[in-house]
């Protein structure tokens, strides 16, 4: 045997020794296997022997220890049990697919959410109704309602003298009840020459009483003030009514 060959050989032998003492366990506990244990009153041959040391565990992959457990479902859910409003499915090697919000096409509201109720549409404002007094019953008479005259504006006319006028005034009695009796008051205004009014003059006559309910009387008074107030070239225009009246 040469040199070379005696060399390679020794080498092989360092590398068997070497892979058997990494056999045996971890470095702070390594042995190498001298041979098959002979049979004696502790071991009996096919019997497994526990071990004498803690055991220690390792994954085999970089992934998380196989006793880790994934946190618990939030909402109260059950482990295994699908949430409500979702289905699970199966995926075709066995394992439980993700889960599905309802069905397609399902309208909303179908996969667990509560939707508000309608909202009834707003009733339009009435225009406040203005409420008429009831009417008699048929063979009664209703109440009757006091006189109230209502005058006309005075139409005028010219009289003989420049001190006086035809005043024509219309009397209509809006109640049910007659006027019996009353007066009519005239304001007269005296007019100068250049259109200048100097002063007014108010003179009472009797009503054309009675005037009944619901009826219109006209009368035509000769209204005068004194001679001395109206002098050439003046006028007198009797411009307002009014009357009171019992």
């Amino acid at each position: 045997m040469d040199r070379r060959t005696l060399t390679l050989t020794t080498l092989c032998c360092s590398l068997a020794a070497a892979c058997l003492t990494g056999c045996g366990g971890p470095a702070r506990n390594g042995y190498a296997a001298a041979g098959a244990v002979a049979p004696g009153p502790e071991r009996r041959a096919g019997d497994n022997v526990p071990p004498r040391s803690a055991v220690e565990l390792r994954p085999l992959g970089d992934g998380p220890a196989a006793s880790a457990q994934a946190p618990a479902p939030t909402g109260g859910t059950p482990p295994g049990i699908p949430a409500r409003g979702s289905t699970a499915a199966s995926a075709p090697d066995g394992s439980q697919g993700g889960s599905q919000s309802g069905s397609p096409g399902a309208p909303a509201g179908e996969a667990g959410t509560v939707q508000p109720p309608p909202q009834p549409p707003p009733v339009p404002e009435l225009p406040p109704t203005t409420s008429k007094p009831p009417a008699p019953a048929p063979g009664t008479t209703p109440p009757g309602t006091p006189a109230n005259l209502v005058l006309s504006p005075p139409a005028r006319a010219q009289a003989a003298d420049r001190w006086c006028e035809k005043v024509t005034v219309a009397f209509t009695n809006k109640g049910t009840k007659p006027a019996t009796s009353g007066t009519v008051t005239f304001s007269t205004h005296i007019i100068g020459a250049l259109g200048i009014d100097w002063a007014t003059v108010d003179t009472a006559q009797p009503l054309p009483a009675p005037i009944p309910g619901g009826t219109t009387k006209a009368q035509t008074y000769t209204v005068c003030v004194e001679s001395w107030r109206v002098p050439l070239g003046m006028h007198v225009e009797t411009r307002r009514a009014t009357a009171t009246w019992t």
